[in-house]
C-alpha cells in the first residue's frame, strides 16, 4: 500500500497541473493529493515498521543467545533506535514538500531547523547505539579473557 501510495504521490500532482481548488487560494490542488499521498504512505510505512520491532526483537534475541550474553534490554534497545532512525529520515524526507508550499522567508529556516534538529536527534540515537554495542563486545571480550586465564590456570596445575 505504501508503494502505491508513493506512486500516486509521483503521477497524480504532475498531472493536475496549476488546477486550483475552490475557496482555497494557497494550495494547488496537486500539492494537496502529494500532501495526502505521502501522509498515508508515512502511516504505512509506520506500521510496517511497528511490526519490523516485532522482528528485530526476535532476531536480537537470536543474536544475543548466540554471543552467550545473557543482558538482552540493551541490544533490544540499540534495534529500535535503528528504527527510530529510519522513522526520523521517513518523517523528514515527508515533510520537505510540505515545507517547500511555504514562502521564501519562512521556508528557508524552516527546512534548516528540520534538518538539524533530525541530524540531532539521529547522532543521539547511533551515539547510543555504539554505547550498546561496546558493551556487549566488551562483556563478550571479558567473558573470553575469562575463559583463557581459567585455561591457563588449568594449565599450569597439572604441571
Amino acid at each position: 500500500m505504501a508503494i502505491i501510495f508513493y506512486l500516486v504521490n509521483i503521477f497524480v500532482p504532475p498531472l493536475m497541473g496549476d488546477i486550483m481548488l475552490p475557496g482555497v487560494n494557497i494550495i494547488k490542488a496537486g500539492t494537496l493529493i502529494a500532501t495526502i499521498a505521502l501522509i498515508f504512505t508515512a502511516i504505512f510505512l509506520i506500521r510496517a515498521l511497528a511490526d519490523g520491532l516485532v522482528l528485530s526483537d526476535i532476531l536480537t534475541d537470536i543474536f544475543v543467545k548466540r554471543l552467550g550474553i545473557k543482558e538482552e534490554r540493551s541490544p533490544r534497545r540499540a534495534a529500535r533506535d535503528a528504527i527510530y532512525i529510519i522513522v526520523i529520515l521517513l518523517v523528514t524526507t515527508a515533510l520537505h514538500p510540505l515545507i517547500g508550499t511555504l514562502e521564501p522567508g519562512v521556508k528557508e529556516p524552516l527546512t534548516t531547523a528540520t534538518i538539524y534538529v533530525a541530524l540531532a536527534i539521529i547522532l543521539i540515537l547511533i551515539y547510543d547505539i555504539g554505547r550498546i554495542l561496546y558493551r556487549i563486545v566488551e562483556r563478550k571480550a571479558e567473558s573470553m579473557a575469562d575463559s583463557l586465564a581459567k585455561m591457563t590456570d588449568r594449565g599450569k596445575n597439572r604441571e
